[in-house]
């Protein structure tokens, strides 16, 4: 019930603050219909697909980082306001406070790669694994969005202020997009990039994406090994984020 009334607070924060799910949403848009349009001619002979449907699961794992780094900012403005530290001396328990944010982000980034797989239907986009490809895309979001709304979590709890916050996350959004196979595949990428794409965890991510949407056939063997080392990342991010605030609780 805790993490309840902690993620329905933080839903109606967000939906009073719309312009909050417009920004993180507008440039992967801008990615998706401008870039793939672009670029679908020089990189046809490339992608050897839809150009499109191939960058589709970079895009989505864009928008799920950048909500997730969005989710950071609340820390900052309950700090401003004092509902942080109200919050802290409640009868809540930490764990609960932790899960009904990251949650928040979770839902919010799920409305968002929504909003962008309807749109994608009118650029051509179709998921050759079909409807069971569709239920399954559904936890290797979840489990994305989790892993980097914990990060994010921990992250805002040790800086100072807003400012060096979406510095230093932009830098880690950025490099982990273009250290991945989001934009190209990982044929076409050799010497010591090709070993920082490869050891990259949301390159997998973006694969296993790629793959239900471009092939009809499933890798279960693939999407089972992806699903478990992202386990293993959530937790260590929840944990980071429980112990980073603990220390609040203690100063």
């Amino acid at each position: 019930m805790e993490i309840i009334n902690i993620l329905w607070r933080n839903i109606k924060w967000r939906f009073q603050n719309p312009i909050s799910i417009l920004l993180t949403i507008i440039q992967p848009l801008i990615w998706l219909i401008l870039y793939s349009s672009i670029a679908k001619e020089s990189m046809k002979n490339i992608s050897g697909s839809n150009y499109t449907t191939f960058i589709l699961p970079g895009i989505m794992v864009l928008v799920t980082l950048a909500c997730c780094s969005s989710g950071g900012y609340i820390n900052f403005i309950m700090k401003s306001n004092g509902s942080f530290y109200r919050i802290l001396i409640a009868p809540v328990k930490r764990s609960s406070i932790i899960l009904g944010q990251m949650l928040e982000v979770v839902l919010v980034s799920f409305i968002e790669i929504a909003i962008m797989l309807v749109l994608s239907i009118f650029l051509s986009v179709r998921i050759a694994s079909g409807f069971i490809g569709l239920i399954l895309m559904l936890p290797l979001i979840f489990l994305t969005a989790f892993f980097m709304s914990g990060l994010s979590y921990a992250i805002s709890l040790c800086l100072p202020n807003e400012a060096i916050y979406e510095t230093i996350m932009n830098l880690i959004v950025l490099s982990i997009f273009f250290t991945s196979t989001a934009l190209f595949p990982m044929d076409s990428i050799s010497g010591g990039l090709k070993i920082a794409v490869m050891i990259n965890p949301f390159t997998h991510i973006i694969n296993s994406l790629r793959s239900l949407l471009l092939v009809t056939s499933i890798d279960w063997q693939n999407l089972l090994l992806v699903t478990v080392v992202f386990i293993c990342l959530c937790s260590i991010s929840f944990v980071l984020a429980f112990r980073r605030l603990r220390k609040e609780t203690v100063n």
